[in-house]
Order: C-alpha cells, then sequence, then structure tokens
C-alpha cells in the first residue's frame, strides 16, 4: 500500500487568491496592483465592507468553475501519484455551489485524480493520511500525519507547520 497525501483544492490546487484579484480589478478597482493581494490578505489591505462584499462572490453560481490550476499543480501531482496514493481534500460543502463546480474542475484539470480519491467534506479532522497540504493552519491542527502549510497571504503569521511556497517545494520535500 502506498503512503497516502490529501491535498486541499482552494489555494492549494486551484489559485481561488487570483480569482478574488481578477474579481476585485474587474469590480473595484481596476488599477490596483494583484502583487499587493499577493503579499497581504484582502482583510488586511481592503476596507470592511469591500472585504466583505468580495468574500461574498463564493455564494454565486460559476465562482468556482474557472479558477487558475497552481503553477506546477498538474506536473507535480501526476509524479506524486507514481509514489502515493492522492485524495483531494475540500470543504466543498460550505459553499453549495462550490460542490458540483469543484467536481468538474477536477475533472478538467486535474483527471489523473480518480473520482473514488475525492473527499468533499466540511470536518476536515476525519481524515487519516501520511500527509497533508492544505493553505488553513485549522484544518492540519487535528491531522495525525505530517502537515505542510501552503503559502498564502492568509496564513503568513502561521510558524507551527512547515510552510512551503510552491508546487516545485512539495515536489522537493516528498518526491
Amino acid at each position: 500500500m502506498k503512503p497516502r497525501i490529501a491535498i486541499d483544492m482552494d489555494d492549494v490546487l486551484a489559485d481561488t487568491v487570483g480569482k478574488f484579484i481578477d474579481i476585485y480589478r474587474r469590480d473595484f478597482d481596476t488599477e490596483a496592483q494583484p502583487d499587493l493581494f499577493r503579499e497581504n490578505s484582502f482583510h488586511e489591505v481592503l476596507e470592511k465592507h469591500i472585504s466583505q462584499r468580495l468574500s461574498d462572490y463564493v455564494h454565486e453560481p460559476g465562482f468556482f468553475a474557472d479558477i487558475a490550476v497552481m503553477p506546477g499543480a498538474q506536473e507535480v501531482t501526476k509524479a506524486l501519484a507514481e509514489k502515493y496514493d492522492l485524495f483531494v481534500t475540500s470543504a466543498a460543502m460550505e459553499f453549495r455551489n462550490s460542490l458540483s463546480e469543484k467536481y468538474d474542475w477536477l475533472d478538467q484539470h486535474f483527471p489523473h485524480i480518480h473520482w473514488k480519491n475525492r473527499v468533499f467534506c466540511g470536518d476536515k479532522s476525519i481524515l487519516r493520511a501520511d500527509f497533508m497540504i492544505d493553505d488553513m493552519p485549522y484544518n492540519l491542527v487535528s491531522f495525525q500525519g505530517k502537515g505542510l502549510l501552503f503559502d498564502a497571504p492568509h496564513n503568513r503569521d502561521n510558524t507551527i507547520f512547515q510552510r512551503v511556497l510552491s508546487w516545485d517545494e512539495i515536489a522537493k520535500e516528498l518526491l
């Protein structure tokens, strides 16, 4: 039996921050510099009412359907699949539209990860694997294996977990 890796979707496989940047620039400030939002959380740099309006987009149909793939994610997961059993583990239950949109997104971008290896749940503490790659520290707290924190603006203050900055770093760590 191969070791298992649980891999989150948003801000790990999918560039959700990039989607928010695109929406913000389209609907609020066409002159906004994307790098500002790669270094800081939206909640840190935007007025509260604008940040909240931006957060509300996750409830709209189509939000999760066309998010860009994180650089290197497809290539590295294909290589990892040779050595590990990969499971995509997403808290897709939080937003009604996300379940079917994420399922279709995985079919399009990660067909090498079988549908049986997709875990859509609300609470990731039920997961058992050897490794978990996630951008949310609270998902790693109760995890029994080794947690790798995928770098994102919203987790920069966390120093508890080993941080990975890219899929290239994941390849160096796990391949």
